[in-house]
């Protein structure tokens, strides 16, 4: 068996398979891990399923599709946590993701916020985009595709 394409280490039954089939995930880590494998392996449903708030209404189910074209998942590093354990109602988790969309490699860091919803955690919004050295949705997206960054992976 492979391992689960989150970079944890662990085979995908014992990593992000059970929280893809509807296992809510014990912490916002485990969310954020599992969202990656769910885009790695092409599960848009999971992904928007997965949403609230801000990143529900910002989520184009098309857009993603497109941007999914060509595109290689290579890695996800988790940076950083705050909060997010099981005992929270919030938590942020920072990361970087390394991709190669049509022959092209690139990467990019993003912190994500997270909250429980009715005991689930669901992706929330992104910190400030706007930092020095992060990706702004309208930067060019740092795969090389040429598109937008919100058109592409930010999606």
């Amino acid at each position: 068996m492979i391992p689960c394409p989150c970079g944890s280490g662990k085979l995908t039954p014992a990593c992000c398979g059970p929280i893809l089939a509807g296992k809510p995930a014990p912490t916002a880590e485990a969310l954020m891990r599992s969202r990656y494998t769910a885009y790695a392996t092409g599960r848009l449903d999971y992904i928007e399923a997965t949403c609230a708030g801000p990143a529900a209404k910002a989520f184009d189910r098309q857009e993603a599709e497109r941007s999914g074209l060509g595109t290689e998942w290579l890695g996800l590093t988790i940076t950083g946590r705050e909060a997010g354990l099981e005992s929270d109602e919030t938590g942020k988790v920072s990361f970087t993701f390394r991709v190669r969309q049509n022959v092209q490699d690139g990467s990019a860091s993003e912190v994500s916020l997270f909250r429980k919803i009715s005991g689930r955690w669901l992706y929330w919004d992104r910190e400030d985009k706007a930092k020095p050295g992060r990706v702004g949705r309208n930067d060019p997206c740092p795969c090389g595709s040429g598109k937008k960054f919100k058109a592409c992976h930010g999606a």
